[in-house]
This record gives C-alpha cells, sequence and structure tokens, in this order.
C-alpha cells in the first residue's frame, strides 16, 4: 500500500473543506485534499448537462445565494471569481392554497388573497399567543411553540409549521427550538408588517437598519453557478502544486485515543494510507464516526446512531421555452403537494441556460431508503407534471430532457433530544487534539454557505497559528441566518449587473 505523509489531510471538497484549503495554500502549508464525488463543491455544487443538440445547462444543488456580515468573506470570494461575481435582485415566492405570495411580504397582496375572514382569524390568533407566551409565560419548548408564540397559531401553520414538516417528516411538536432560534430569530408578525411597510412607503426594504436578514432583496451570485467558486479555488491550489484527488473516499480514521495517526483511503488507483499532522473533515458526522478505528466507546457510538438527516430528491428539468416565471424560487409549502422548491436558474444568470431556453431544478425532501428516495425518473417525472401543468407553469411538450439527482443527509433533523446525542459525541471527538471537523455535515448543525466558509477558514488559521479558534461561535447569531449587506462599493453596480446579464 503507497504511504503518505502531509501536514494536513482535507477529507470532503465542499465549502468548509476547500476554504481551509485556500488559506492553508495562501500560508505555504502543505496538505492533500481528497473528495468522494467527482465533483467539488459539496451540498454547494454546479452541475452541467450537455443535451444532444449540444446546449449546455448549469444548475446549482438547489438555490445558493451569497450574504454575510463577514466583510473577509466578501473579499475572499472577489478575489477568486471578481467580475464573474454578479448582483442579482431577489424575487421569491411561495404557492399557498392555489395563490401566490411574494417574499418579502407584499401587504396589499397579502390582504387580497387572504379575504378579510383569514385576516382577522391571524390577528385574534396573534393576539391570543401573545397572551398565552407573553402575559402567561408559557415555555418555548418545540419549534411549534416558538412559531405560534412570533406568529399565532393561524399564521404559523399557513406556511412555516406546514413547510418545516416537510422539511424534517416529523411533526413540528417534535422539532427542537433550535431550529427556529437559527431560521426564524429576529421574526415575527409585528416585524413582518413593519418591514412591509417600510417598503411600501419609504423603498428602504431590507436595507433599512434593524431589519432581520431574510429580508434581504438583492444577493451575489456567480455567473456560472456556486460551483465556479470551488473550481476555481481547486484550480488556484492545484496551480500552487497540491494535489485534489477526486472518487476518493476515506475506509479507516485510526487514531491512539488522543490524535488522529493514520486514514486509509481508497482512490481510483487503490488504497493509500495517509499519515497526517492534522485532519480536516466534513464527513457526515454519523459516517465518520463509524470510520474511527478502534471505535468510539458504546455510549459515543449509541448517541451518533441516534442522529438522524434528512436526504433530497432532486428533478431537473431542461425546458424549450425561454421563461417559466420571473422568480429564482418558489416554495410549496402545502402538505398536498411533495414538491418542496422550485429553482428556475436563468433567473439567478442568464448564462446558465442557452438562449431563448430555460430549466427548473425542482427539490423533493425525503429520508433515505423511503418510498420517494427510491421513486423512479419517470414516475417523478409524472408527479410533477400532474402538478406543474395544473398550475399553468409549463406543458409536457416543452420538456427538453429531465435527470434525476439523489443526495444522502443533506439536513441534520433537530428532533427534541438531538442536543444531548450531539454534546456526547462532539465531546468525545473533541478529545482528538489534531481533529477539525467543520462544515454542515461535519458538526451535525444547518447553516449557510458563508458559515461554512468562515469554518474552513478558521480552521486553516487554527492550523497556521497553532492555537483553536472557535468555530463553535461561527453562525451563532441570535438573528436570521438568511442576512447579510452588500458590498458598499457594490450599491451602485447592483441595478446594472443584474439587468445588464438578464437576471
Amino acid at each position: 500500500m503507497k504511504v503518505v505523509t502531509t501536514k494536513t489531510l482535507i477529507i470532503g471538497a465542499g465549502p468548509a473543506g476547500l476554504a481551509a484549503a485556500m488559506e492553508l495554500s495562501r500560508a505555504g502549508e502543505d496538505f492533500l485534499v481528497v473528495e468522494k464525488q467527482d465533483t467539488v463543491g459539496g451540498l454547494a455544487r454546479t452541475y452541467t448537462f450537455v443535451e444532444d443538440d449540444g446546449s449546455v445547462f448549469h444548475t446549482d444543488n438547489g438555490p445558493h445565494r451569497f450574504f454575510s456580515k463577514n466583510r473577509y468573506l466578501y473579499d475572499f470570494i472577489e478575489d477568486l471569481i471578481d467580475e464573474q461575481w454578479i448582483v442579482v435582485d431577489r424575487q421569491t415566492r411561495q404557492l399557498i392554497d392555489g395563490k401566490f405570495y411574494d417574499y418579502p411580504v407584499n401587504p396589499a397582496q397579502a390582504l387580497r388573497n387572504l379575504g378579510p375572514a383569514r385576516s382577522v382569524r391571524i390577528l385574534v390568533d396573534y393576539v391570543r399567543a401573545k397572551i398565552t407566551y407573553g402575559l402567561l409565560r408559557r415555555p418555548l419548548t418545540t419549534f411549534d411553540d416558538y412559531v405560534v408564540a412570533n406568529f399565532g397559531r393561524t399564521l404559523g401553520e399557513f406556511n412555516m409549521i406546514n413547510y418545516t414538516e416537510k422539511i424534517w417528516g416529523i411533526p413540528a411538536r417534535t422539532i427542537h427550538p433550535d431550529w427556529a432560534g437559527q431560521r426564524i430569530k429576529g421574526l415575527s408578525l409585528t416585524s413582518l408588517v413593519r418591514e412591509a411597510l417600510g417598503r411600501t412607503f419609504r423603498r428602504r426594504g431590507a436595507a433599512a437598519g434593524g431589519t432581520p436578514k431574510s429580508l434581504v432583496d438583492r444577493f451575489y451570485y456567480p455567473e456560472l453557478g456556486t460551483g465556479l467558486i470551488y473550481d476555481t479555488i481547486v484550480e488556484r491550489i492545484r496551480a500552487r502544486g497540491h494535489e485534489v484527488l477526486l472518487s476518493t473516499e476515506p475506509l479507516v480514521v485510526r487514531h491512539d485515543g488522543s490524535r488522529v495517526t493514520e486514514v486509509v483511503l481508497q482512490t481510483p488507483d487503490g488504497p493509500v494510507l495517509v499519515r497526517p499532522e492534522n485532519l480536516v473533515e466534513s464527513v457526515p458526522l454519523q459516517d465518520f464516526v463509524r470510520l474511527l478505528e478502534p471505535e468510539a466507546p458504546q455510549a459515543v457510538r449509541t448517541a451518533n446512531d441516534r442522529l438522524t438527516y434528512r436526504s433530497q430528491v432532486y428533478l431537473f428539468l431542461t425546458l424549450d421555452k425561454p421563461s417559466v416565471t420571473t422568480d429564482q424560487w418558489i416554495y410549496f409549502p402545502s402538505r398536498e403537494t411533495p414538491i418542496a422548491r422550485v429553482s428556475e436558474m436563468r433567473n439567478f444568470s442568464a448564462r446558465l441556460s442557452p438562449e431563448g431556453k430555460t430549466s427548473l431544478f425542482i427539490e423533493f425532501f425525503c429520508t433515505e431508503g423511503d418510498e420517494l428516495w427510491e421513486t423512479d425518473e419517470d414516475a417523478l417525472l409524472e408527479l410533477t407534471l400532474s402538478h406543474f401543468e395544473g398550475l399553468g407553469l409549463l406543458e409536457r411538450h416543452e420538456v427538453r430532457r429531465h435527470h434525476l439527482l439523489r443526495q444522502r443527509n443533506v439536513y441534520p433533523v433537530y428532533d427534541l433530544d438531538y442536543t444531548g446525542r450531539l454534546e456526547v459525541v462532539k465531546g468525545w471527538l473533541d478529545s482528538l487534539t489534531n481533529l477539525h471537523y467543520i462544515g454542515r455535515p461535519g458538526r451535525f448543525r444547518y447553516n449557510n454557505q458563508d458559515h461554512s466558509l468562515e469554518m474552513g477558514i478558521l480552521t486553516a488559521k487554527s492550523i497556521v497559528e497553532g492555537r483553536r479558534y472557535d468555530i463553535e461561535k461561527v453562525g451563532s447569531e441570535s438573528e436570521y441566518f438568511e442576512a447579510g449587506n452588500l458590498h458598499a462599493k457594490e450599491a451602485g453596480r447592483a441595478t446594472s449587473a443584474g439587468a445588464g446579464r438578464g437576471v
């Protein structure tokens, strides 16, 4: 077996792993990157499909947009792709009870769609919730509690509780309130109304100071898809002499109880034994613990086995029509449709589809091995078309090609007991002093692209400087995750960048 020594082995070429690699490369450090897939980018990869007539379509692994309060991250990406990073005017909608609702909220539209009876019910339930959770101080012990306390039962079930249950596949009353703290912190009925009025009368929108981050209405996006960031990192680090091995995965991770000592990799050319001084990995936490030799203690293995993930199935449709909507993505909160979210990629960047053609990336939440996960491509297409034709979005003769994709371990499940289990697993892993487990999969923590990048950057600094940065604090700000500000220098460029490229 071939033996390799390196200062740092990085397992996983997603945002976190490649950000670490880029920073280590800049510092002149020795490292090796390996990736199980044949492409890089992880959950932020971009797929390319070349069809029989030569038409080329690109799609991300779901909708991605960049926003952050960390200026260093903007500089990090601009250094990589510069003018290929454009500013896009956001348009997002939700389809609820057969009607489209703008997001951020358009108050006139919302009131018209809701009607007076439901609007009154929303207000009454909100007052009732403020009494129950405010004056009477009922504790917030579940996601359901959190949503009802901030929006009332009627509005909460209208588009938050039902969509969240679709994501996780479990009732909202069994979901930990941490999920609310990450996804809707700072949002409430009053904040939504305040923001909507600000947009209507002051035209300030999400740029107004103190508004929740979820209401941003412009975002950054790479012209050729989010994967452009990670493809460029690989080009840069390879140009500096570093190896990035694709279609390569760990088989065994050996340790002596205090340090990782060896990692056995399966490469296309056979097994390789790597002896690293540091191991940086973003393998799904549950999978990583099972690679360890000797095994983790029984209590750790038991806690690890009880952590669960949700997976996704995707259907990518290429279409013989110039446009379906003007939205970047549309949510489908209703439990009546298995479709969760649809992205029209040309509305992120016109360069993702050929001229005169468009595409849809359609997402379904599932659990690995369940009925939806096992559904074949033709059946999933029929399921999709039965909904979309009824909505008037497209006709089946407009579909050029359809492509089925599956992705394991997309969402760590925040059930009511996950924190205790996670503390047991992480407490033991932290005893391996040269191990850095990062990213959404590696930390069993839902986060955004910018948080994964920041984890990777801080991990590289930890290795270079010989001291640990606390990556647990990354993304822990007590406000909604979907936040961020455009560069000050980009303020005047935003409109022209989007309009000039047809996005």
